[in-house]
């Protein structure tokens, strides 16, 4: 899998490009009134619900961490908790989170961030040879291998999501 088109200039792809990371853009037209950002990129794209993944910005110990799961499954707040060696999780307040990643809400990508934040991919994306996650923006995904997708991000990797 080639770098591509770089064209979208988000930050993620920046990113991605800076650091000599393998992608492939997939912009598509976003439906304003799709229910789900994630099921809709698996849908439109045409890539399995477990191969496209989430980004979800959680509260732990009064820490923010991204998580990074299926779309097909939710987060388990906590076995995030425990992944990162807290106690209790709580979802993020939307705003809060647009603020530290500098995306808006359906188009958060875990990579490129305004605020580098303690990062967990969930355990299934090792199953797949490239997943899906956000592009920074509504309508566009990139795919890239999941342990670049941990590395770009420095995440661990663990089972945070359940079916």
């Amino acid at each position: 899998m080639a770098r591509k088109d770089t064209s979208a200039g988000t930050p993620a792809t920046v990113a991605l490009t800076k650091a000599g990371v393998a992608f492939t853009p997939h912009p598509y037209e976003h439906d304003a009134a799709a229910a789900s950002y994630g099921m809709e990129a698996a849908e439109v794209l045409g890539v399995a619900p477990a191969r496209v993944f989430k980004t979800l910005l959680a509260d732990v110990d009064g820490a923010l961490v991204v998580a990074i799961v299926p779309v097909a499954g939710q987060l388990d707040l906590k076995a995030l908790a425990a992944a990162v060696g807290g106690k209790k999780a709580k979802m993020a307040d939307p705003q809060l989170a647009e603020r530290k990643t500098g995306y808006v809400v359906g188009g958060i990508s875990p990579i490129g961030q305004k605020t580098r934040l303690r990062t967990v991919l969930d355990s299934t994306a090792a199953e797949f040879d490239t997943v899906f996650v956000s592009g920074g923006r509504r309508g566009f995904d990139i795919e890239l291998a999941p342990d670049a997708l941990a590395g770009v991000t420095g995440a661990t990797v663990a089972a945070i999501g359940r079916g």
